[in-house]
């Protein structure tokens, strides 16, 4: 991750330590609430978090990865291959590779979305396509509250069922992050 992220923006946690805080810190909590074999997909993954540290930390998952940036994704694609995983990278947004796969088997249980847009527009892109996937995991910090007020004004949230299910805290900082569950 840090030589390729030398190439290109795909952490904006730039030290080791900043990196484990944060970004790792947020994958050890999402993990906690995802059950054993589920199927998830990481939207717009970036250098991979959090879906590599989740399929590190719970082999049992099958985790996929997308990426709309293609540069990004071929990155990310050759870092999961250097850590030896087995692990799809879509280079493509992750409402289309959702919208591919409606019923059966390969259907998502849940999609992670860390560091990627704003809740209303997160729900523009998923909440018409809410049939074709379980749940998103959505990974906010302290200002989701203005953000969920924002999404609710502009009419997006009304046919899914918004609620954070756990929080923890930002090291360094006296905020803390939240983890929506969107239904």
């Amino acid at each position: 991750l840090w030589a390729w992220n030398e190439k290109l923006n795909l952490t904006r946690h730039t030290t080791p330590e900043r990196f484990v805080s944060r970004d790792v810190g947020d994958a050890v909590a999402v993990a906690a609430h995802l059950a054993h074999g589920e199927r998830v997909l990481d939207v717009g993954t970036g250098g991979g978090t959090p879906g590599v540290i989740l399929a590190i930390l719970r082999p049992d998952l099958r985790v996929e990865l997308c990426e709309s940036v293609a540069k990004k994704a071929r990155a990310v694609g050759e870092i999961v291959r250097e850590t030896g995983l087995r692990i799809p990278v879509h280079a493509a947004a992750g409402q289309e590779i959702v919208a591919k796969r409606p019923s059966g088997p390969d259907r998502f249980d849940t999609l992670v979305v860390r560091a990627v847009a704003p809740l209303a527009k997160l729900l523009g892109w998923f909440e018409p396509i809410r049939q074709t996937y379980g749940r998103l995991l959505v990974i906010k910090g302290p200002k989701w509250t203005d953000e969920l007020a924002e999404a609710r004004a502009g009419g997006r949230g009304k046919h899914v069922t918004i609620r954070p299910i756990a929080t923890w805290p930002l090291r360094g900082t006296d905020n803390e992050s939240v983890l929506l569950e969107i239904r």
